[in-house]
Order: C-alpha cells, then structure tokens, then sequence
C-alpha cells in the first residue's frame, strides 16, 4: 500500500477543530465573567448621566472576582467608593440587575429629604445649573460631595422642595451599600427597597460604547440605526 493510499488519522484535526470552535466562547465568557460585561440601561432613573438605550461596559475587576455561577467572592481587592455608579443584583429579585449611584457605605448614616443627601452630618453640596436640553418640570445641579469622585449632576422635578417632607435617616449595616437613582424623583432605590449586600455588587459601570432613541420594532434589543445618539459613543461613566 502506498503512502497515498494509507488512511489518514483525523484525531488531531478533529482536536484542532473543537478548539478552534471552543476557544472564542471561553474567551468571551471568561471576559464576561472577570474582566467586563455589556448592560443595557432599560429606565430613565439614572436621567441625566444614563439614558434609556445606552449601552454600557462594566467594569467586573474593579471589585475584585467572584466564583463562576456563585455570588460569593473569590477575593475582593476593592471596595466600591461612595460616588461611583455601580452595577448589582436587585435585592428582592437576584435575577435583576440594577444601576445606581453609590450614597453609603458600610456603618454610615444617610439623611435623606427631599432627594438631598447627608451623609454622617456632611451635606452632599448642590449648585443649580442650566442643562443642556433640559425640559421644563425639572430642576439639574451639580452634586459634589467631601472625599469622593468629581461632582456629577443630578435631577429634581420642580418644584424642588415640598413643604412638610420629613427627613428620613438611614442606618447602613456591615456588609451592605445604600443607593440612589441621580433622577432624583423619579429612582426605585435603597430609599423603598433597602439595602444592597455586598455579594451582590457587579461591578462599576465604566463606558458608553453605544446609544439610541429607540430600538427596531422587530428586534427590541438592536439599536434603529437612524436613531443611534453620536455624542455619547465612548462617553466615560462618572
């Protein structure tokens, strides 16, 4: 028998194939599951600074790493700071997924009235602004607060302040985070539904890589590309 005749042995090629198959899917996965991860933002509660159709990358390092499948944390080399937009697990619901601005911290003491914040007797600051595009029945300001990231705006619908409104104080347990929506008025957040554990932080949202004004009525989850919004592609989160 020839050599050209000799049957071949396809058990490297057939090895070769399913790591060629395999090995994108892993890396992608891997990707997603340590280092970041894409999230679509579905309500107006985080209005000015994310709009409903952004689509943002997260951060899942910037905490640290969680096991795979699991909540618990493999090492966790970073605490999220007061300030900083965080992805996490929606307490009452663990299959959700929430973004939120970070008020508290482990053992501090919020105040909240009227959407303005204390926190342990230091009042985050606020000077009114004009926004860009603004619409009437909203109020911005520029929030800045002692020891954290750079100021970020806010919204408020006007008027701003009901006569009457007490102050409500949050107490922050070990172990948990207090969060709040920067559509002041218009957030479900820690002030109705409690507080966050820190297994089911997810990380810090980081960039805008795409937005649109609507979807395609046939594939909600695709952006119309008529209707892609320019000027916040690669916007940094902050």
């Amino acid at each position: 028998m020839t050599s050209e005749n000799k049957p071949k042995n396809l058990k490297g090629t057939w090895n070769q194939a399913i790591l060629t198959f395999l090995f994108p899917i892993l890396l992608v996965l891997g990707v997603r599951w340590a280092l970041f991860e894409p999230f679509v933002i579905p309500s107006g509660s985080m209005i000015p600074n994310l709009l409903v159709h952004d689509h943002i990358l997260v951060e899942k390092f910037a905490f640290g790493v969680h096991f795979p499948f699991s909540d618990k944390w493999i090492f966790q080399w970073h605490k999220p700071e007061r300030g900083e937009i965080v992805v996490f697990k929606y307490p009452e619901n663990p299959e959700v997924y929430y973004i939120k601005r970070l008020i508290g911290i482990p053992g501090d003491e919020v105040v909240v009235q009227d959407g303005h914040i204390s926190v342990n007797g230091k009042k985050w600051n606020l000077a009114p602004l004009s926004f860009p595009g603004g619409e009437n029945g909203f109020a911005y300001y520029n929030e800045a607060l002692d020891g954290g990231p750079s100021q970020h705006v806010v919204r408020f619908m006007t008027p701003e302040v009901v006569d009457g409104v007490d102050p409500k104080t949050y107490k922050v347990p070990e172990g948990h985070y207090f969060f709040m929506g920067d559509n002041r008025d218009q957030s479900s957040d820690s002030r109705y539904w409690g507080f966050v554990k820190n297994d089911y932080i997810v990380g810090k949202a980081w960039l805008i890589w795409l937005s649109c004004e609507s979807t395609l009525p046939t594939m909600t989850f695709v952006c119309d590309p008529s209707q892609l919004r320019w000027d916040r592609f690669f916007k940094v989160l902050r």
